[in-house]
């Protein structure tokens, strides 16, 4: 054990020394590499991975690096952009502007600081300039050809569901949208759509059988080598070809490991129980990728197969009991897991599982994998395969298409507390327990702090502010004991990043906010409002408030004077004022809200010219325990008296780390600690939670709150 850990701690500390030197932050790079895996080609961009060569002109950081870039449309010239000539095993060589890896942070965020780690990530960054790009040597290697089999699988079948036939073939998900992956997870076939450690089973038990047919087709080679060793090299060679065939994804290296130790065990004549095969195929996991400990599926292949291991250790001589009762175990074994790792369960997976694994497992997975085989031998060969597998795909979609649209398909679940995961997986132990077993009913009980959390809300006079990490932008959640509203919704990108649906939305779900009762629009800023749309599709407030003047349909005006009370709390606005033509940040809807613990002002995007007006014509309105500081911390904005008139306890920054403005502008900061108040930003701590209570103003970053040790920035 202190063997593995010693093992897993100098992987990571080799990954996270790898990564791009702070002193070298934002840089420009002239490199040369190979196109790794399939890029990704987006509406506006194309994201793509590059290995950089071993070439002693570049810095020893950059040496043979792993870097995960974006190629952007060209906008600002009439130049054809040169971003879709990107293949697959091309070499290429590219100018960069290139920064460590790192990404926001905010409860049940998804963690790219983990994954870059796990994945080697050095640096990421974008092509600067695609003039001076240059393509040394065309696209070869598997990549190439998968990208080929892909391009053609397209040709074959034109169909809406080309992109999940490439999917089941190759593992080519670059076709799925968030809307899709969404649908998946509602009906819990993530496990199924891609290639799984299933789908290399199924090529292993084919090349299994392949050989055994030839060495009784040929007797004489039994004198060499035994049929039943022979089998089992030909299962390992079949399941490793696969794996290559399917980019070395982590599941397929599980399985292949899997076979080998139980191929492995066959040549050696020892005889291996399928839990002695586990545990060892955990071990050799750990020996080749100890990072792969970080990966959810490391833990939901292994849980699964480990419960089916205890639950059903005679499986196989009654197939439909079988087969109900394996997913009966998984889904309450695994509960657990997935409520922890993704903060949602899926009530209609279990159905949808019923059909879809013997359904896709036993025609529409081997359809697509013969596809694949055909097109191997020869170019052209494998259409019939995949059309095949496009129609038997097709006459399942539609009922899980409807399951997955169905409002309880999908239940989110809040962050739990830490005890809450040994307690469920208690429960799930004593559930599962052979007929008998009394109290069972009493296990019921353990799964409340999993599944029902308390939410934490507040009291009656008091309020929570949640500054969320969106980037280059704002979103803030205040909440009261029974009033849930969102200040702006965070940026987006017209075909592209949108922190509503990536950012927002999520933490939402993970602070347990059931509804919004209102929506506030400081401004009509993307970087303010961008997210809106994505935030209203999940969370379809009751009304929206923004500036006169700005088009958004179904919104109201904030209107300096007009305000509401809840729990105790009371919500008003001191800008703009009636008739105040629209004019972008200066417009902004400054929000008051007042409790019996304290004050926090929002003032959004204003500048020097407003804040001046506020503190000449309503000077007693201003002072605030918390304020969020305006325009994101530009040096255009917190006047020295605007920030003497609030004189704040807390100013809170809202920025994006390492943006192009400078926010927060460094004499701003100064400026309000000199008036005593503590700065906290999101770029340095992730989402800032604040209450105001009875004990006073407490707050707390979510980097603080859940400390990593591969934190962007902690180490270097």
């Amino acid at each position: 054990m202190l063997a593995g850990f010693a093992l897993c701690g100098l992987h990571a500390a080799a990954s996270l020394g790898a990564q791009l030197p702070a002193a070298h932050e934002r840089g420009d790079f002239t490199v040369t590499g190979r196109v790794t895996g399939l890029p990704e080609v987006e509406t506006r961009r194309t994201r793509f991975q590059l290995r950089v060569d071993d070439d002693p002109a570049l810095p020893e950081f950059l040496r043979g690096a792993r870097l995960r870039l974006s190629w952007y449309e060209n906008e600002w010239s009439d130049e054809p952009t040169r971003r879709h000539e990107l293949k697959p095993g091309a070499e290429w060589r590219l100018q960069l502007r290139l920064r460590a890896p790192r990404g926001l942070r905010n409860p049940g965020s998804f963690d790219s600081e983990r994954h870059a780690m796990a994945a080697r990530i050095a640096a990421t960054g974008y092509v600067r300039e695609q003039a001076a790009a240059e393509q040394l040597r065309p696209p070869r290697g598997i990549d190439a050809w998968r990208d080929g089999i892909a391009t053609r699988i397209g040709v074959a079948v034109p169909g809406e569901s080309s992109r999940y036939v490439r999917a089941l073939a190759l593992g080519d998900t670059r076709g799925l949208e968030d809307a899709d992956w969404e649908l998946l997870r509602a009906t819990g076939l993530t496990h199924l759509i891609a290639i799984s450690g299933f789908h290399v089973g199924l090529v292993a038990g084919f090349f299994a059988l392949l050989g055994a047919a030839l060495w009784r087709l040929f007797p004489a080679l039994c004198m060499r080598i035994p049929r039943p060793q022979a089998a089992a090299a030909a299962a390992f060679l079949g399941a490793l070809g696969y794996a290559a065939v399917a980019g070395f994804a982590l599941p397929t290296v599980r399985t292949v490991l899997m076979i080998a130790v139980s191929v492995a065990a066959r040549l050696w004549r020892r005889p291996l129980r399928i839990s002695e095969s586990l545990a060892l195929a955990a071990v050799a996991i750990v020996l080749v990728d100890p990072l792969a400990l970080l990966s959810a599926g490391f833990w939901l292949s292994f849980g699964g197969v480990a419960w089916l291991l205890w639950c059903l250790p005679q499986a196989g001589r009654r197939p439909l009991r079988d087969f109900l009762s394996a997913q009966w175990v998984a889904t309450l074994g695994l509960l657990p897991l997935s409520a922890i790792l993704f903060g949602q369960a899926s009530l209609a997976g279990p159905l949808a599982n019923l059909v879809a694994i013997p359904w896709w497992s036993l025609l529409v997975v081997p359809l697509s994998l013969v596809g694949t085989a055909l097109d191997g031998l020869h170019a052209g060969w494998g259409s019939g395969a995949w059309r095949l597998a496009a129609a038997a795909f097709d006459l399942s979609w539609p009922l899980f298409d409807r399951l997955g649209g169905s409002p309880l398909a999908l239940w989110w679940l809040p962050e739990p507390p830490w005890f809450a995961l040994p307690m469920a997986m208690l429960a799930a132990f004593w559930l599962l327990l052979p007929r008998g077993v009394p109290g069972k009913a009493l296990a019921l009980l353990l799964w409340l702090p999993l599944l029902w959390p308390d939410r934490g809300l507040p009291r009656p006079g008091e309020v929570e502010l949640v500054v969320l990490d969106v980037g280059q932008g704002s979103a803030l959640l205040l909440r009261t004991a029974g009033h849930a509203m969102l200040y702006d919704m965070g940026p987006a990108i017209r075909d592209g990043y949108d922190a509503g649906e990536r950012a927002v939305v999520p933490a939402l779900h993970a602070l347990g906010v059931r509804r919004l009762d209102m929506l506030v629009l400081s401004h009509g800023d993307a970087d303010h409002a961008g997210g809106l749309d994505a935030v209203r599709r999940r969370f379809p407030a009751r009304r929206l408030l923004a500036p006169e003047g700005v088009d958004i349909e179904g919104a109201s005006e904030c209107m300096a004077g007009s305000g509401w009370q809840r729990d105790g709390v009371r919500f008003r606005f001191l800008h703009p004022p009636l008739h105040f033509p629209y004019l972008g940040n200066e417009s902004s809807c400054v929000l008051r809200i007042e409790s019996a613990h304290g004050t926090i002002l929002l003032p959004g995007d204003i500048g020097e010219a407003i804040e001046q007006r506020l503190v000449g014509r309503g000077p007693e309105d201003l002072p605030a325990d918390v304020v969020l500081v305006p325009h994101h911390g530009s040096r255009h904005s917190s006047t020295a008296g605007f920030v003497a008139a609030t004189s704040p306890r807390l100013a809170l920054v809202s920025a994006g780390h390492g943006n192009r403005f400078g926010h927060p502008d460094p004499q701003v900061v100064a400026r309000w600690q000199a008036g005593g108040a503590e700065v906290l930003e999101t770029p340095a701590g992730g989402a800032v939670r604040v209450r105001l209570t009875e004990d006073g103003v407490v707050a707390e970053t979510e980097r603080l709150r859940r400390v990593r040790f591969w934190d962007s920035g902690r180490f270097r």
